[in-house]
């Protein structure tokens, strides 16, 4: 069945346009309450990030839930994965994450997690949109939820995270520049860092709700750039706004992508005989990637876009990590979701134990030049099906013969075309990449 609310990575939109408005989040709230209570008595954590809507949806959230007779747990602003973690930890029904991730403060979004901590399977999320459609009712007096707040949630999750490390891990000597994007990690990560004994400059850390992912964080790298260049600084590491993405910059000032950083980690468990099987990509993964783990005997397979996929992928095959060049990083050796602060944890891991900086680390990866290109999508006939488009795609790709691909793909979080290009020559890449995106783009108009 094809869903109606529910994308690639839960529930998003921009505030106050429906979905994205109190009522709807009243009524989804109840939903999922209604769908997790029928198993029996049912406890929900809710945690946010750090944008003004937050607290409007929260409120929301919490009276629904409670109308269906489904205890509450509050988290406050804690990173995405922190909230999949301690819905394990609590023996919880389920998790709630009131998150747009890496887009601006006036977007907001839903995202859920089961009681192991991994994403709805489809089934529950078309129960809840089921019920989103039934009329609301509310339990009895004596059966309504209770509410009450977790107030040691960040130490736990500091915990946790230090725990995905030996016991004897010093950082001691190692200088890190932490851009938070003004986002969830801004209380956790720093902590994290400081207590293994790093040398700590945080960027980005001071949220006023209208600030998350604004010129920072991973979708803005030009701020760490310029701060490990001036602080004479080993590396960066950047987090999106709910703390599930991670980019990092060398010591030169050059920014190390998602496929970079999950070769390392792959390549380190490698060496150690501890990969358990290959490497889960996605559509968008270099080829230099997968060139870069054939060459060590790694199988590498590619899933759809969205952590979701990669996470699918890891399930079926039973391997350990995957990954996106976004800095989606999934570590199953030690979490269930995609976290950015582990991820950053075992690329630090691997630099120590092969001292090396993260600029040599870096090269056995040869990247190929990758043209991405967002084009605006408002709607109606979906261009990526439209016949003119499609004849181009074959025909670039025919043209390339066998040197490159191409990819076109709807985002499932934005209302974006985005038009990939990849090759062996920069310039064809360019040019090819900018022709498919006029012509998406016109026929978009």
């Amino acid at each position: 069945m094809t869903k109606k609310y529910f994308g690639t990575d839960g529930i998003r939109g921009r505030v106050g346009v429906y979905p994205i408005t109190p009522d709807f989040m009243l009524k989804l709230g109840w939903a999922a309450g209604m769908a997790f209570r029928s198993k029996g008595a049912c406890r929900i954590l809710v945690g946010k990030d750090t944008r003004i809507s937050g607290y409007m949806f929260e409120s929301a959230l919490e009276a629904g839930l409670s109308a269906a007779g489904a205890d509450v747990m509050l988290l406050g602003p804690m990173p995405t994965p922190a909230i999949a973690y301690l819905t394990r930890t609590f023996h919880a029904e389920a998790g709630i994450v009131i998150s747009a991730s890496h887009n601006p403060h006036d977007d907001n979004g839903i995202k859920f997690f089961s009681g192991d901590g991994t994403k709805l399977p489809d089934d529950v999320e078309l129960m809840i949109e089921e019920l989103l459609d039934a009329p609301m009712t509310v339990v009895e007096s004596d059966k309504l939820g209770k509410v009450s707040r977790i107030n040691d949630a960040p130490g736990r999750y500091i915990e946790f995270c230090k725990s995905s490390v030996p016991s004897s891990t010093n950082f001691s000597g190692l200088k890190i520049v932490l851009d938070c994007a003004h986002g969830a990690t801004y209380k956790v990560a720093p902590s994290v860092f400081k207590e293994l004994g790093a040398q700590v400059i945080v960027l980005s850390a001071q949220p006023d709700g209208l600030n998350i992912n604004e010129n920072c964080g991973s979708t803005h790298m030009g701020q760490l750039q310029a701060a490990v260049v001036a602080e004479g600084a080993d590396l960066g590491i950047a987090f999106d706004g709910d703390g599930d993405r991670v980019l990092m910059v060398d010591h030169t000032g050059a920014v190390v992508d998602g496929d970079e950083l999950l070769f390392i980690i792959a390549r380190d468990l490698h060496e150690r005989g501890k990969l358990q099987g290959g490497v889960v990509g996605t559509l968008m993964s270099n080829l230099g990637l997968e060139l870069a783990l054939a060459d060590l005997g790694i199988p590498f397979v590619r899933a759809n876009v969205g952590d979701r996929y990669v996470i699918a992928g890891l399930q079926e095959r039973d391997w350990l990590v995957g990954g996106e060049n976004s800095g989606h990083i999934v570590c199953f050796q030690h979490t269930t979701t995609g976290d950015a602060i582990i991820a950053a944890l075992q690329v630090l891991l691997s630099l120590r134990r092969r001292d090396e900086s993260l600029a040599q680390s870096r090269q056995a990866l040869r990247k190929c030049p990758q043209i991405l290109v967002n084009v605006r999508f408002a709607g109606g006939v979906n261009p990526v099906e439209h016949p003119a488009v499609k004849e181009a795609c074959a025909r670039v790709t025919e043209a390339m013969n066998g040197r490159g691909r191409v990819l076109l793909r709807k985002s499932g979080t934005e209302p974006l075309v985005r038009v990939m290009v990849e090759g062996d020559d920069e310039n064809m890449v360019r040019g090819y990449a900018d022709e498919l995106a006029k012509l998406v783009s016109e026929v978009c108009a």
